[in-house]
């Protein structure tokens, strides 16, 4: 198995974010998807929506900034290039170009990424991971899935989606631990400023502290 650079491959797939120790939100009774931004009109996307679009299915591995990696996972929805094309190129303004797309999860999280990169083949917008529906712990209703990228692009929880023709403003710029704005996995993109082989050691301290705390609000625990 060959892994990206500076990361370890792991046992089965844990709870982990920024979360931490808090519990995954609840999941709506009619979950939907705000599509905003650079648009001519704002839209509200359905589950029974999404339901319209060509299925896919996608093996791949689920890599943290951290260092570790989940491998062989196999995750199905819509791939995010099809949703964009069929839903979002109909209400884009005339002679406008969307540069960057902004993600928000119902814990409040957010991503940004290029538009080049959430049109990848491999991006999707999952609602079942290895064969059953998302559990709370990994997203549930339903995330985004990008492989090519570490793992705080792909938001969990997915309840907004916005297309911008600029930069967004990004709260995490001045983070001490300020995430790469593409952050690919095989470049290893996971610092702002500093070479992903300069931070590994830190990340990687990070790992064990940060499974434990993010394992005490998970829905699966045992104990």
């Amino acid at each position: 198995m060959t892994l990206p650079p500076g990361q370890r491959a792991i046992d089965g797939f844990p709870r982990f974010g920024t979360h931490l120790h808090h519990p995954p939100p609840p999941i709506p009774a009619n979950p939907v998807i705000e599509v905003g931004g650079a648009l001519t009109r704002p839209f509200t996307l359905t589950i029974s929506d999404l339901a319209q679009l060509p299925r896919v299915e996608v093996k791949a591995d689920f890599h943290c900034v951290a260092g570790w990696s989940a491998t062989d996972l196999r995750w199905e929805g819509i791939g995010f290039a099809t949703f964009y094309r069929a839903r979002v190129e109909p209400v884009l303004t005339p002679g406008d170009s969307i540069s960057h797309v902004v993600f928000e999860g119902l814990d409040g999280f957010q991503s940004i990424a290029l538009l080049e990169d959430t049109l990848a083949d491999d991006v999707l917008i999952a609602d079942r991971l290895d064969g059953q529906p998302l559990t709370s712990d990994h997203g549930a209703p339903i995330r985004l899935v990008s492989p090519g990228q570490y793992g705080f692009v792909n938001t969990k929880h997915l309840c907004r989606i916005e297309f911008h023709t600029s930069q967004p403003i990004d709260p995490d710029r001045w983070s001490p631990l300020a995430a790469h704005r593409r952050a690919r996995v095989w470049q290893e993109e996971r610092h702002r400023y500093l070479p992903g082989r300069i931070v590994r050691p830190i990340y990687h301290a990070l790992i064990g502290p940060i499974r434990r705390m993010s394992a005490r609000g998970s829905t699966e625990r045992t104990d």
